[in-house]
């Protein structure tokens, strides 16, 4: 089959498209056979050497969406189950941006009814990442949540599940997306040249890594959730201070696939990118500018 990989680390033209076996599901895993893959911002630290593995093949791709193909003893899905999932890991040989892909079957679940695979594939990474910094900041509803980078991919997410439980929303953003960011719950915004109001909120979300700066407007006493391990601010005046490490996780995935159904969660689109042009979609990535993600469609 065909596979984006990185042999080397470097920009854009490092990712490759080379001949590799089809990969065989082992003990409670699932083939699938991949229909869409979204890129992220973590694949192209990947494909950067930021997690390192010099040397080493690395397969870039954690998102997935797409058909069971084989599935491995112990797995409870079938051939032919459309499903989503997510498959973490910095240095894989393989990743989703590929032909085929093995998650472990408790990585996947059913895909929303209402979406395209494209739509699909561009949902687990960036939703199971708000829902779980949202688990990690532990607000009760009616609390008052600070969502940074609130137009991008986690932070629309944190948005829309923010609202679906309850809390009151302020949304930190380029000032061209206000409109929708309050179509999607925000019950203010703010636009990013504005200082927030210092001890102002319950807790933040920082997807934007403002660090310092987004520790700034939580209460003493309130909850900081950092998106990217390592860069969180150090904890002060008693805000609990955590680091997201998503993880992936189907039950959660399967309620996040209801949401989707319902209307709750809208993930988004940028452009599509065949395999071969991977190469192509990381340097669309790099160019910046984007709302949704690129996806990859072998």
């Amino acid at each position: 089959m065909r596979a984006a990989t990185v042999s080397r680390f470097g920009g854009p033209e490092a990712v490759e498209i080379t001949e590799v076996p089809v990969p065989e599901p082992g003990p409670g895993q699932v083939r699938i056979k991949v229909a869409a893959a979204a890129l992220n911002p973590v694949d192209a630290a990947m494909r950067a050497g930021v997690f390192g593995g010099d040397g080493a093949r690395i397969g870039p791709g954690w998102d997935v969406a797409g058909t069971v193909d084989a599935v491995g003893p112990g797995a409870a899905w079938s051939p032919g189950d459309r499903v989503f999932g997510l498959a973490t890991g910095h240095r894989t040989p393989l990743g989703t941006h590929a032909e085929y892909a093995v998650l472990d079957a408790d990585a996947v679940a059913p895909a929303p009814a209402t979406l395209d695979d494209a739509h699909a594939a561009a949902l687990p990474l960036n939703a199971l990442s708000a829902a779980q910094a949202l688990d990690l900041a532990a607000l009760e509803p009616g609390q008052s949540l600070l969502v940074t980078g609130a137009a991008g991919g986690v932070g629309a997410h944190t948005v829309e599940l923010a609202h679906h439980r309850g809390l009151t929303v302020t949304a930190l953003a380029s000032a061209r997306d206000e409109e929708f960011l309050r179509s999607r719950g925000a019950d203010a915004f703010l636009p990013r040249e504005q200082t927030p109001h210092p001890a102002a909120f319950d807790g933040v979300v920082d997807a934007a890594v403002l660090g310092d700066a987004a520790l700034a407007p939580v209460r003493d006493g309130g909850a900081y959730v950092g998106v990217w391990p390592g860069q969180e601010p150090a904890p002060e005046r008693g805000i609990r201070v955590h680091a997201l490490d998503v993880r992936a996780d189907g039950a959660q995935l399967t309620d996040l696939s209801g949401l989707a159904d319902r209307g709750t969660l809208l993930p988004r689109v940028a452009d599509l990118f065949p395999l071969a042009d991977a190469a192509a979609a990381h340097a669309r990535l790099a160019e910046g500018g984007l709302r949704g993600r690129l996806v990859i469609v072998p």
